[in-house]
């Protein structure tokens, strides 16, 4: 069986169990020398500024993006607000010509009635002239 250490940690037999694949074996941990705990700082260090420039880059691309899309809204807005006065000035002009016509049309329209009347005029003519030469016809035969 296992002996503890000085430091609470289970000591590895000197006789090897079955080797089971799925165990490990536990290794001491070293303290790497001091000069190698300055070079993985070194690399962390470089490692991280790296990533926080990437990150930031990443961010300020982002922005100036917003800023494009923004400039490309705005100009949109600006068409669309030259469009939208265009079409309030023909607009107007269109109703002012309107306006400039209806006398014109309320006469067209008295004029349209006028007709109809004259028709209905000229159908009652007809029937009454119908009758008087029936009429005619019927004193002829006499």
């Amino acid at each position: 069986m296992a002996t503890a250490t000085a430091e609470g940690l289970p000591e590895a037999s000197a006789q090897p169990a079955k080797q089971d694949p799925a165990v490990e074996t536990a290794e001491e941990a070293k303290e790497p020398a001091e000069a190698d705990i300055n070079e993985l700082c070194k690399d962390m260090f470089n490692k991280m500024a790296t990533y926080l420039t990437g990150e930031l880059t990443a961010t300020s691309e982002d922005y100036k993006l917003l800023e494009n899309m923004n400039k490309l809204t705005s100009l949109k807005y600006l068409e669309m607000k030259d469009i939208a006065i265009n079409i309030s000035r023909n607009l107007k002009d269109l109703n002012q010509k309107y306006a400039a016509l209806q006398p014109y049309l309320e006469q067209i329209n008295l004029i349209e009635e006028q007709v109809a009347a004259l028709e209905q005029a000229a159908y009652k003519l007809d029937a009454y002239s119908k009758k008087l030469e029936a009429k005619y016809k019927k004193l002829e035969k006499r």
